[in-house]
């Protein structure tokens, strides 16, 4: 069982290494851009949240989308399909976030 747990650790540990290293490749830049537009956006959809402006909401979590996407599309360019992946699960959370908020 020990084993197993360092063994987890371990493997942890190279995903995230291996994901900062992709996000340190030169030519995954506009990944990381989009990244951090779809980032601030996600803020943004709180605030408005918090306003009650419902149209807006739904509004920016299709921006947040569109950038998820977009940023997948540069990781998957740029060699890094590992960060791809992990993006799947944002795409995820966003689906579950339209639904809570009836956006579709």
């Amino acid at each position: 069982m020990r084993h197993l747990m360092r063994h987890t650790a371990l493997a942890s540990l190279v995903g995230v290494s291996l994901i900062s290293s992709a996000l340190a490749a030169p030519g995954c830049i506009d990944g990381r851009r989009k990244i951090q537009e779809a980032s601030a956006l996600r803020y943004q959809a709180r605030q408005e949240a918090r306003l009650g402006n419902h149209d807006r909401v739904c509004d920016t979590l299709d921006e947040i989308g569109d950038r998820y996407n977009e940023a997948q599309d540069a990781f998957e360019d740029c060699g890094a399909d590992i960060v791809s992946i992990d993006l799947r699960s944002e795409l995820r959370s966003l689906r579950v976030a339209k639904r809570v908020n009836r956006c579709d």
